[in-house]
Parts: C-alpha cells; sequence; structure tokens
C-alpha cells in the first residue's frame, strides 16, 4: 500500500473538508494519507511520499499563489512519482464547466504552470453568504448575479459531489 500526501490549501475551509474524505477512502482502501497545509509541506515531506495530491480553491477566478509557487518549485518531484491536482470552485457547479477538460480555472493554471499531473479533478464548492465579510459577500453575489447562481445573502449551499470526490479518491489509490 502507499504512502500518499494530500496537500491542501482553502479559502473557507471547504477545500480542506474535500482533502479529508478523500484521506478517509484512501485509509478505508488501506493506504497511509497524510493531510499537510501547503504552506507546511517541504521537500522532505514530498520526498518520504510515494504518491502526491494537491487541492487547491479558487477566489475571485485564481489560486493562491502560494500553491503556484510549491508546484513551480517541487515540479520535479511531482514529475517523479504520481500526483494529481483538483480545483475547487463555484463555476464547478454548472454540469458543463465541472471537468478538467471544460473548467477554465484548471486548464488555465495548469498550463501556466505547464504541469500534467497524472490525474485531474474539478469539485464545486460551498457558498455561504454568511461567513463573507462585507466587500467578499457583495463581490461574489455579484459574480453569482452575472452565471445565474444564488444571491440571496442567506444562501447556505453546498454544491459538490461526493460520489465524485470517492470516484477521484479510488482512482488515485489506484495509480
Amino acid at each position: 500500500m502507499s504512502n500518499i500526501l494530500l496537500i491542501y490549501s482553502t479559502t473557507d475551509g471547504h477545500t480542506i473538508k474535500i482533502t479529508q474524505s478523500m484521506k478517509a477512502t484512501m485509509e478505508k482502501q488501506g493506504h497511509t494519507a497524510t493531510l499537510v497545509p501547503v504552506e507546511e509541506t517541504n521537500a522532505d515531506t514530498l520526498n518520504k511520499a510515494d504518491k502526491v495530491v494537491i487541492g487547491a480553491s479558487i477566489r475571485y477566478g485564481k489560486h493562491q499563489k502560494v500553491v503556484a509557487d510549491f508546484i513551480s518549485q517541487h515540479k520535479t518531484v511531482l514529475e517523479s512519482k504520481p500526483s494529481a491536482f483538483y480545483t475547487v470552485n463555484l463555476v464547478a457547479r454548472k454540469p458543463e464547466k465541472c471537468q478538467p477538460d471544460t473548467n477554465p480555472y484548471i486548464i488555465k493554471f495548469l498550463t501556466q504552470l505547464e504541469w500534467t499531473p497524472s490525474l485531474q479533478g474539478v469539485f464545486a464548492g460551498r457558498l455561504n453568504y454568511k461567513k463573507y465579510g462585507f466587500l467578499d459577500r457583495n463581490m461574489i453575489r455579484f459574480i453569482m448575479w452575472m452565471t445565474k447562481g444564488p444571491t440571496d445573502p442567506s444562501t447556505d449551499q453546498e454544491f459538490t459531489n461526493w460520489d465524485s470526490v470517492d470516484e477521484f479518491a479510488q482512482a488515485f489509490c489506484k495509480l
């Protein structure tokens, strides 16, 4: 069985929830899985892993810079073993934007990094207006209005397809 490193970057906490779900799936299959925030991951931790999954959320159309920097810095190691990348974003709530080949954020991100992980995934996130500050709440409401999403400021809706998360984790274990 494999020693799997699950690296994550989260903005509002939903990406870690998805990563924890993957960890549980992987452990049920007999693998050892370790969760580490990208900011706390170092070369030694990365080198000890047999396989690596990186998950990152989107805010205002971008992944956090620390994720891109980490991948750029460790791309050689990531390419030397089975690796996966998944993105969590609200655009993925739409059926036509929830696959790696149709989601503009993962396409742009991986193209800019010139990195092709062994497995790619896209998951819809959670929209919880009450959790956001004034500026974020209103900016996100405007974006939702433009994309025909929920704009009611009391909205707290999870769009994640948990079966897809489980399938992704299982597929990664088979690499």
